[in-house]
């Protein structure tokens, strides 16, 4: 059994990562820390946890967290940072899942998240924990970055296209629009019921954070610099991501039929055992992946024109945050990636 300490427990993120935790087989909840509700069972605050835990949540503190095979951090961008180093000259494997190990630059780090990077040598060494391109690095993963939202719908529905040099990745867009959940759990005007019910916008067009994180890793897979136009949408509904992706055929992959190039998507996931590739002419719903750990994806050529077209979906708290940082988890402890992640989504 794992002993493991979340660094975090109070948001969206956080509750869903105990969620999951819970349930997993292999796991020992040992700590759930919060300054601010430390003293009070996690289940007090989250009654869905009742009969599940009965921990209380704690005052975080290396020494603590050190009696952990594994932390999750599920904090404000910046907090881990700050504890990792400590945490890793105790021995202490750690999952980040906010955004302090993802961007490899730390000037491009300091840029978009207006603070300096307080571990560079630790980041240098971190693994993006996106399981589909690094499943053995994690595996021997001191650090993981738990890979954003959009990155995750964005790169799994364009990622067939870019390994195979397909389109012109110079002009790749990606229109993606995601549930409330995702501007977490802390109050907000523009994310309250009133504000954003029966309404539908476009927001940071400007740039938003996960776009160098999508761009850095679609690079890598390119061995080059890729361009891309990001528009994020925040939509009136709790959970979900929808992320239509378009790339134009580059000149040598234009007698490809759609068929063909349906087949590569199914031959890249067909060992992937969260990525499923619907049958041509299927259109995925967030809906069929609220709670799991899936995320399905369709890809079209409308009027048969050099336009391809990817719909990519997922549970934004799950394989875009929790589901896959516990995907992650088994990877580096050797246990069978699918454990406590087999639940089917929620219908209705």
């Amino acid at each position: 059994m794992l002993n493991i300490g979340v660094v975090g427990g109070t948001g969206y993120t956080g509750v869903e990562l105990l969620r999951l935790l819970v349930m997993h087989p292999q796991v020992n909840l040992k700590y759930v820390t919060s300054r601010s509700e430390s003293g009070r069972k996690v289940a007090d605050l989250f009654p869905n946890l009742r009969g599940f835990s009965d921990v209380c949540f704690t005052e975080p503190g290396i020494d603590t967290l050190a009696q952990c095979d594994l932390v999750f951090f599920a904090t404000p961008n910046g907090t881990a940072m700050k504890m990792v180093p400590a945490l890793l000259e105790k021995g202490v494997r750690i999952i980040d899942l906010a955004a302090d190990f993802r961007l490899q630059n730390t000037d491009l780090w300091q840029q978009w998240y207006g603070m300096p990077h307080s571990c560079p040598d630790v980041l240098a060494a971190a693994v993006y924990g996106l399981p589909e391109i690094n499943r053995k690095a994690i595996k021997s993963a001191q650090v993981v970055a738990n890979p954003g939202c959009y990155p995750t719908a964005v790169t799994l529905g364009f990622l067939p296209l870019i390994e195979n040099a397909l389109v012109d990745d110079q002009r790749l867009i990606a229109d993606a629009k995601s549930g409330v959940s995702g501007a977490g759990r802390g109050a907000s005007v523009a994310t309250l019921q009133a504000e954003s019910a029966e309404s539908f916008k476009a927001y940071a067009v400007e740039g938003h954070r996960h776009l160098p994180e999508i761009k850095q890793t679609l690079s890598a897979v390119a061995s080059h610099n890729i361009d891309l136009t990001f528009v994020p949408h925040l939509l009136p509904m709790i959970r979900g991501i929808e992320a239509s992706l378009y790339a134009t055929i580059d000149a040598h992959s234009a007698g490809m039929s759609l068929q063909e190039i349906h087949q590569l998507y199914v031959q890249r996931y067909e060992n992937e055992p969260f990525v499923d590739v619907l049958a041509l002419g299927t259109l995925p719903e967030t809906r069929s992946v609220k709670g799991s750990n899936n995320c399905r994806i369709s890809v079209f050529r409308p009027q048969q024109g050099n336009v391809l077209v990817v719909s990519s979906v997922i549970d934004n708290l799950v394989k875009g945050a929790a589901g896959q940082a516990i995907q992650n988890m088994n990877i580096m402890f050797d246990f069978a990636e699918k454990t406590g992640l087999e639940q089917v989504a929620l219908m209705p």
